[in-house]
């Protein structure tokens, strides 16, 4: 997994809204983010090398790269 600790505001921003385009449905992508980050802040608990990078900012990450890289598999 790549490094997301130094990423900045305008690409987070930027792969949030690639995100809301590639989806049909703005409120589903929210929700679909949501429930990755709070699923993956109870998973990854234990994990103290990712501490600085907000549950939700993962999850946009993670999922924007599932959406440019199709062979990651995603949820």
């Amino acid at each position: 997994m790549m490094n997301y600790i130094s990423i900045e505001d305008s690409d987070l921003a930027r792969r949030a809204e690639e995100l809301i385009k590639a989806s049909q449905n703005r409120y589903r992508i929210t929700v679909q983010v949501a429930n990755r980050a709070k699923r993956r802040r109870y998973d990854d608990a234990d994990e103290v090398d990712d501490s600085m990078l907000k549950p939700v900012k993962r999850a946009v990450l993670e999922m924007s790269d599932e959406l440019t890289e199709p062979e990651i598999i995603g949820d």
